[in-house]
């Protein structure tokens, strides 16, 4: 009988996309391609997708720089709010600008969101069943890598809000058996010149 294994989990927020949102840019397209060298020696178990047109484009671009892995689109990898908080939660000088910042979304949008961000947490985390350690990459959204993150620290579900990571940027959970999952690397750029970093971002944040 096998035991568990370790699942490395490589999350990705998608290229810099076009003002219209309906593909990458050139340099979305460099970052992607550069990110695919950066992981061309890891052996992936398989690249995961959402289905927006900039997080496609971004998963086959890294593919094409990792011979014979799989790539699979996937909706629990797309772009959706993942939990929605109530004002009790929230800190109380903070939680004005946090629930403006979710009021766009629908009921039928949280919903829905809900049901996905616990999907998400079934197919991509904890430890893997079949003896063997897994490295599985996830392209997604900004929304989905801050949800995984704050899971991974076992903080409040509201802490996705305010957790943010640049197009492109690589972060890595460890989970591993019988221990807690463990951030190796958070919001990682080195793969990328410098005029290709921190898109995504206000100028004011970069550093």
């Amino acid at each position: 009988m096998t035991g568990s294994a370790t699942r490395y989990l490589y999350l990705v927020r998608h290229g810099e996309a076009s003002p219209d949102e309906s593909g990458l840019t050139e340099g979305g397209r460099r970052q992607a391609t550069l990110l695919g060298q950066r992981l061309r020696d890891v052996p992936f178990a398989a690249v995961h997708h959402g289905p927006l047109p900039r997080a496609e484009q971004t998963a086959r671009l890294i593919g094409d720089q990792l011979p014979n892995v799989p790539v699979h689109v996937s909706d629990a990898a797309g772009d959706y709010v993942p939990y929605t908080p109530v004002r009790d939660e929230l800190p109380a000088e903070s939680a004005d600008f946090f629930l403006d910042f979710v009021a766009g979304a629908s009921d039928e949008e949280r919903e829905h969101g809900a049901v996905l961000a616990r999907r998400a947490l079934d197919l991509f985390t904890g430890p893997v069943d079949d003896g063997e350690d897994r490295h599985e990459l996830v392209v997604t959204h900004n929304f989905l890598v801050a949800w995984l993150v704050r899971d991974a620290m076992h903080a409040p579900k509201w802490r996705w809000l305010g957790v943010n990571h640049c197009n492109a940027a690589l972060t890595v959970i460890r989970y591993a058996p019988d221990r807690p999952a463990t951030i190796l690397v958070s919001n990682d750029m080195r793969h990328l010149p410098t005029e290709l970093r921190w898109t995504g971002f206000p100028p004011e944040s970069h550093v």
